[in-house]
């Protein structure tokens, strides 16, 4: 091997091993961004957000859906129960702590795509510092619980901001009388976070139909394993590999097709004996990856 190659190799490589060990790793494998919604590391001992950003990067993570609640303790939200003082101090708040946020985050290597924040509950102004919190820190849009009401009150927000507002299911879908088209049709700015897991374990429907038919409204899918209602033990959080709902296909779906919709590991099952938080996102990290960038078959378990 040539003198010049072999530097170049060397330079590469410590490149290579300089981004790791700073946590910038990547988590986008075959072209689907794979994250985690931080609600995965609520059982670790330390939620204080600097620890939860270890937490991220430990997993391998390089694109999170952020936790509203934590970010507001870091930025000083007062410890009161009082509606009318955390409204005001949401109205008043500086977005300094916000950026400082993003940075701390940038630093590390993990992208905040979505923030967890905001209710069509609040006050107009605390909806528009849900708004101009998620513009500081470099997020696409704010993300809360789907319905008719909510996508009445938000929709013009999200357009006064221009920044989505993503809805997230439960076991809505599995009420006949619900619409996710109803629920978008209050206006564009309006996107699903689907949940697959919790789709297929109310309907036992294929959630590849659905996203097939709406994936331009689909900003992200939580990722995570269940049975389906028809189960022996029925609408059960599961280990990856482990459940009836095809994360695999959906998985593969999405990257077949080239769709921007990020997916984001949800940990609900029980965390196994000797384990913890941190260490099973990774192992489901690793599962997502698998299934995009296979070197072996991956067998489903039942």
């Amino acid at each position: 091997m040539a003198k010049t190659t072999i530097i170049m190799v060397l330079i590469a490589v410590f490149f290579v091993t300089s981004a790791i060990a700073a946590g910038k790793q990547s988590s986008k494998f075959g072209g689907v961004q794979i994250g985690a919604i931080t609600y995965s590391f609520r059982s670790m001992p330390d939620q204080s957000l600097p620890v939860i950003l270890n937490y991220a990067v430990q997993s391998g993570l390089s694109s999170v859906e952020l936790m509203g609640s934590a970010v507001e303790q870091f930025a000083g939200i007062p410890q009161s129960s009082d509606s009318k003082i955390l409204a005001q101090w949401r109205t008043s708040v500086s977005m300094d702590k916000f950026g400082e946020i993003r940075k701390m985050f940038n630093d590390r290597g993990v992208k905040i795509d979505i923030l967890k924040l905001g209710s069509h509950n609040w006050t107009d102004g605390e909806i528009d510092f849900a708004f101009r919190a998620c513009k500081t820190l470099g997020a696409r849009g704010i993300t809360m619980e789907v319905s008719e009401e909510a996508a009445k009150r938000m929709a013009p927000f999200a357009e006064k901001h221009k920044l989505y507002v993503i809805f997230h299911n439960h076991g809505q879908p599995g009420d006949p009388k619900f619409s996710f088209d109803k629920v978008l049709a209050y206006g564009p700015m309006l996107m699903l976070n689907l949940d697959a897991g919790h789709y297929y374990g109310a309907t036992g429907k294929d959630p590849c139909e659905l996203i097939e038919r709406l994936h331009n409204r689909i900003a992200s899918i939580h990722i995570k394993d269940k049975t389906g209602p028809k189960a022996a033990d029925p609408n059960k959080n599961m280990q990856f590999g482990k459940g009836e709902t095809p994360v695999v296909e959906v998985l593969q779906l999405i990257q077949k097709n080239k769709w921007h919709i990020t997916c984001d590991v949800e940990l609900e099952y029980s965390i196994p004996e000797g384990s913890d938080a941190v260490k099973e996102v990774a192992e489901c990290v690793e599962y997502c990856r698998a299934a995009l960038v296979p070197k072996k078959k991956i067998k489903r378990t039942t």
